[in-house]
């Protein structure tokens, strides 16, 4: 047995709410992590209020106890119930406590008596309620014999339900809802009798004595009743993931862990579909203002998400990406109803006849159109063929399903329409059933039909958060992903870059010498063609030399086996000048004069067309020739729209519907299609992205006749954020090896960039000086958009760090800007470093690629120089 030491504490010492659920008091190991978790916070000073749900699968094994109608198997069940109380009491080493067994005897009555005495529904609620009463008291026993004296409380005695207009016996009883504002008197009554308390989620009291129960997510909201009445200093709510994520992290093992969210987000994203916290537990909080923290019990050592009252201004962005699958649209449509006085009237009447609420509207001069929840409802066939029937007295009904509510949740949904153009090109190749912007300005919902959800949710976690979409990485936001706390596959491991290790004293000494400078680390560029190389479905590999031209770069490509893709003459001259002849080469011009055409057929260049006005115009130059043409699949993807390189707002690319005419004029001048390419987009992660691919080139290469090779374009992903999981290349060979199955008779071809040389190469600059403004600390450096405009064009982000003083606390946050003349110069916003002193070394990571090649001298600042290192 321990001992618990913290001092005795005053009457007026400030008040903790920690919630366990089911899992979390389901084993000894588990409550031995709670007694920790407790004494903890007692050690803080505060008194605890321990709230806990049924042992796992005790409730579900409660409802079908009261489904039982024969007695004998009534009392079965329940002695089967009492045994699980028991296993967990010899784990413990524990005999059994007073309260507990008062619980089991009246467990065995309730189960022998049946719902004859009390009525079923009263019946089946207190019935239900044991589970809690029985955990909690079993609870009680464990913590005080573990020295951890600790009072037991009856929830019914401090929760009173309130009686709702429209509730029905069953919503009554089943679904009760408490009234919790702060209860001085419960305080002092409480503070009297100790310091540690353990009571029940999910049950109250009704005005007639009766128990009734709190319904879905009810252990969460009894915490927030209690936390309400106590006016507690915080809310714990500890269960088996370490708080809320950007999205599903069983769809998307990028999730982010959302570390900081107001009441009004949080309960956005949990009435979206988040699972991991009921939307109903926040409401209690927000007026005695009382800050929630979602927590691991496994992983205490986790930040987890805390959710409060502050609003902290910054750029509007999508904070979450969640779906609710099972929704059932009722289309409903009349034209008498334009201007009809109590037409909707009418029809919501129908709906509230059969016990259906409405969640999502969408109208127009002859329709209306509403989704039902299934969370919420009963849709069951019958139900809704009900419902269908009584409304068409009235309308014309229509009834779709299954269908999915997609949802973007965050503060400011309106100000960031302009920048969704990518995401609305995503839900354009799909039946969109409704679109509903809520009145809060904290969503954006589409209801699409449910066979898509599963690949289009990560598709758009992409585009959002992962790829680098939001304007800013707040670290006090938006934490580690799900895949780096709890997966097993490969992650960015900040700690393992080459310029924090073997290098750094290296590159310490390079910008003390001067700055700016980029630095290429070869060993990087090569490893990361030798990851590639692995994709055994790949027949060639084209480097795109737009990413970076250092020659000692295309030389180290070309000696991994790598031809080379360029988009101008310039480039084309760089690659021969510094490359063996040997090396392939690709042009892919975009919009480019007649002359570079010509000029490419003087070259070994494979030359590749994207439009009908040079075979319209300058047909002579191409007779005879043989020819790639890049077509526009009619979607674009990747982390910003500036970098989508498809769909109608992208100027790259022939539209499919024109390939016929570029045939035929292909045909007129001797032209040979040869090979057919695509392109969408730049930091695309997800693997299936080249199949999908891969299968419409193919598809469109049989129309042809002529194809002889499919080049599906780059765009490989580089994660910015530690953490973040890698591009799995072994998955993307196998994705393609099974379309290359269905088509062998086509070469692949891909044409990588920034894979391949983004980690190898950092930008070193050095501090020049800081200024506070308001609560905003800048931190300025030697140079900023003339040497790295990704930041400013693209919303890139870079990981930035303070080389001088890698191993300090990073304590400070700061706005990383340059010396531009411009307010777009800024590197990197909110980022947390340590403090910095003039001269500090700082070194912006994955500068490797669009980086130099993209520099100007700008405001004439001297340009940034390079160097190698082998």
């Amino acid at each position: 047995m321990t001992s618990n030491a913290s001092a005795p504490l005053s009457a007026g010492a400030p008040w903790i709410v920690m919630k366990f659920g089911g899992t979390s008091v389901a084993t000894l190991p588990r409550w031995q992590n709670i007694r920790e978790l407790v004494a903890s916070r007692r050690a803080e000073g505060a008194r605890v209020l321990v709230v806990v749900s049924a042992l796992t699968g005790i409730t579900d094994a409660l409802k079908q106890l009261c489904a039982q109608e024969d007695k004998s198997k009534r009392i079965e069940a329940a002695k089967m119930i009492a045994q699980r109380h028991y296993d967990l009491l010899d784990h413990m080493q524990l005999a059994v406590p007073d309260t507990l067994a008062v619980r089991l005897t009246e467990l065995a009555r309730l189960a022998e008596e049946g719902p004859a005495v009390l009525g079923e529904l009263a019946w089946s609620a207190l019935m239900q309620a044991h589970g809690e009463l029985m955990s909690s008291a079993l609870g009680a026993a464990f913590l005080s014999h573990s020295g951890l004296p600790t009072q037991w409380v009856d929830a019914r005695d401090c929760l009173a339900a309130v009686a709702l207009p429209n509730q029905n016996e069953r919503t009554k009883l089943l679904s009760a809802m408490v009234e919790a504002k702060p209860d001085p008197a419960l305080n002092t009554r409480l503070a009297k009798l100790g310091e540690v308390f353990i009571t029940q989620g999910f049950i109250a009291r009704e005005s007639q004595g009766r128990t009734v129960l709190l319904g879905r997510g009810g252990s969460d909201t009894s915490a927030s009743y209690f936390g309400a009445l106590l006016k507690a200093q915080r809310v714990e709510i500890w269960t088996d993931v370490a708080g809320m994520f950007t999205a599903n992290p069983r769809q998307v093992p990028g999730a982010r862990l959302l570390q900081k969210l107001d009441y009004e987000e949080a309960q956005e994203i949990a009435s979206t579909g988040a699972k991991v916290l009921h939307p109903r537990c926040l409401s209690p909080l927000r007026e005695p203002r009382v800050p929630m923290l979602i927590k691991d019990t496994n992983r205490p050592e986790l930040e987890g998400t805390v959710i409060g009252p502050e609003v902290r201004e910054h750029a509007p962005s999508v904070k979450a990406i969640s779906a609710r699958k099972g929704i059932t649209l009722v289309s409903m449509e009349s034209v008498g109803m334009w201007q009809q006085v109590g037409f909707l009237a009418d029809v919501f009447a129908q709906f509230k006849q059969h016990g259906l609420s409405v969640d999502l509207i969408s109208s127009a001069e002859t329709n209306v159109t509403v989704s039902l929840d299934p969370t919420e409802n009963l849709l069951d066939s019958d139900a809704v063929a009900a419902l269908a029937s009584d409304l068409a007295k009235v309308c014309r009904v229509k009834v779709i399903a299954p269908c999915a509510a997609i949802t973007l949740a965050g503060r400011g949904m309106r100000s960031m329409l302009h920048t969704l153009s990518g995401v609305l090109a995503e839900f354009g190749q799909l039946r969109v059933h409704l679109i509903s912007q809520s009145s809060n300005n904290l969503n954006l919902t589409f209801v699409v039909d449910e066979s898509v959800v599963d690949d289009l949710i990560p598709r758009l976690h992409e585009m959002l958060i992962a790829a680098g979409a939001l304007r800013t990485d707040d670290s006090a936001l938006f934490g580690p992903s799900w895949q780096s706390l709890y997966g097993s596959g490969e992650v960015v491991a900040a700690g393992d870059a080459w310029w924090r290790t073997e290098s750094r004293d290296r590159l310490l000494q390079l910008g003390a010498e001067a700055t700016p400078r980029y630095v290429y680390h070869m060993p990087t560029v090569r490893q990361q063609a030798r990851n590639l190389k692995t994709l055994a479905a790949v027949d060639r590999l084209h480097y795109a030399v737009k990413a970076n031209t250092h020659p000692a770069i295309l030389r180290a490509l070309a000696e991994e086996g790598f031809g080379f893709e360029c988009v101008s003459p310039g480039e084309l001259k760089a690659v021969m000048a510094a490359v063996p002849e040997s090396a392939p080469l690709l042009f892919t011009p975009n919009f480019a004069p007649r002359e570079d055409y010509a000029w490419a057929f003087g070259t070994r260049a494979t030359v590749s067309l994207d439009s009908l006005y040079p075979l319209e115009h300058w047909g002579e130059v191409f007779r005879g020739r043989e020819i790639v043409l890049r077509v526009d699949l009619g979607r674009g993807l990747g982390h910003h729209e500036k970098v989508r390189t498809g769909g109608s707002g992208s100027k790259f690319g022939l539209p499919v519907d024109q390939i016929d005419t570029f045939l035929r004029l292909a045909d007129t001048h001797s032209v040979t299609v040869r090979g057919l390419h695509a392109h969408l987009g730049s930091g695309i992660l997800d693997d299936k992205h080249w199949g999908e691919v891969y299968g419409q080139l193919a598809s469109l290469a049989e129309r042809i006749g002529s194809v002889a090779f499919l080049d599906i374009g780059g765009g490989l992903g580089v994660p910015s954020h530690p953490g973040e999981a890698r591009l799995d290349v072994a998955a993307l060979d196998e994705v393609l090896r099974k379309v290359k199955a269905a088509y062998p008779h086509y070469k692949l071809w891909m044409e990588p960039g920034r894979y391949l040389v983004a980690d190898a190469g950092v930008l070193l600059t050095r501090v020049t000086q800081q200024k506070g403004k308001g609560s905003w600390r800048y931190l300025g450096v030697d140079t900023g958009m003339n040497s790295l405009i990704r930041p400013a064009l693209y919303d890139a982000w870079h990981e930035i760090v303070n080389l001088t003083r890698l191993d300090e606390p990073a304590t400070a946050l700061y706005q990383v800007v340059g010396p531009i003349c411009e307010s777009g110069d800024v590197i990197g916003s909110d980022r947390r470093l340590p403090e910095a002193k003039e001269g500090d070394v700082v070194l912006i990571a994955q500068a490797g690629a669009y980086g130099k090649v993209m520099s100007s001298p700008y405001n004439l600042r001297d340009e940034a120089e390079e160097i190698i290192l082998d």
